[in-house]
């Protein structure tokens, strides 16, 4: 991987965290699907474009705007080593040839300057150590008048999917609400900030949109549990427990996703803003 300024967040990505994304998958992809939906109806791309996709997980979203950009190409970053070498597996198997992917950090990475005609990513924006260093980086990567195009988590609270598997994991505890701006989902989570940091790299015509979409976990309880028990967060949250707290908690995670259980799979609320920008 390239040089990192983001210790923590690599460790958690290009380790256990990573590895659980991979093996989800297809669920994941399908889980923002109707967000990138979204993003890729923005009017952003056009058929010659250049594109970054950043934080790309396993490729979903570089896949999608390599098809909107035939003579074009994209370029997919991400701090997990095995998501990338999924990304290429998916890319590969699609038939896709205009897009790539490296084993990177945003933050750092040395790119060509004025490289590209776009910048895109679907929540892989939030986790930078140093956020303002992160967005000038990016920002001259663009040429000028070259366009940004992001999806991010609005706050907690409008994010039942998180939110309630939260206080389903809390076990009598009063867990502590994510800081704002630090390094994580919610990371970009407020709006004013977010213009002011756009804004500062020499981003200019800052829209911020909010959108809301069903999260749909899975197709029934045992596929969500499956997923949401192996998550990162869900293992912070629960690994200071002893072993019989540690199962009620358990227990009360599957009660709340047997709650949400509905015709069309569990569902949680979610929303997020669609961020949109160019270079001055």
């Amino acid at each position: 991987m390239s040089l990192t300024a983001n210790a923590e967040q690599a460790a958690a990505w290009d380790g256990p965290e990573g590895d659980h994304w991979t093996e989800h998958a297809e669920h994941y992809e399908r889980l923002t699907r109707r967000y990138r939906d979204l993003l890729m109806s923005a009017g952003l791309l056009t058929l010659d474009d250049d594109v970054l996709d950043v934080g790309c997980g396993t490729g979903a979203l570089s896949r999608e705007a390599a098809q909107q950009v035939p003579a074009g190409t994209v370029l997919g970053l991400d701090l997990s080593g095995r998501m990338i070498e999924r990304a290429r597996e998916l890319t590969a198997a699609a038939g896709i040839t205009n897009a790539r992917f490296e084993h990177a950090d945003a933050q750092v990475h040395t790119f060509s300057p004025a490289g590209f005609d776009v910048i895109v990513s679907c929540f892989g924006s939030t986790f930078f150590a140093d956020p303002v260093r992160a967005f000038t980086n990016l920002a001259e990567s663009l040429h000028p008048g070259g366009r940004v195009g992001l999806l991010t988590w609005r706050d907690l609270a409008r994010n039942e999917w998180m939110s309630a598997i939260r206080d389903a994991l809390a076990a009598g505890r009063s867990l502590p609400v994510p800081i704002p701006g630090a390094p994580g989902p919610f990371g970009l989570a407020e709006a004013d900030r977010v213009r002011a940091l756009l804004n500062g790299a020499g981003l200019v015509d800052v829209e911020i949109e909010p959108v809301d979409e069903a999260m749909k976990l899975g197709d029934d309880v045992a596929g969500a549990y499956a997923l949401v028990s192996g998550m990162g967060t869900v293992h912070g949250l629960t690994d200071d427990l002893d072993a019989a707290r540690r199962t009620r908690a358990f227990d009360t995670l599957r009660a709340t996703l047997d709650a949400h259980q509905t015709e069309s799979g569990v569902l949680f609320d979610s929303s997020a803003w669609l961020i949109t920008a160019r270079r001055r």
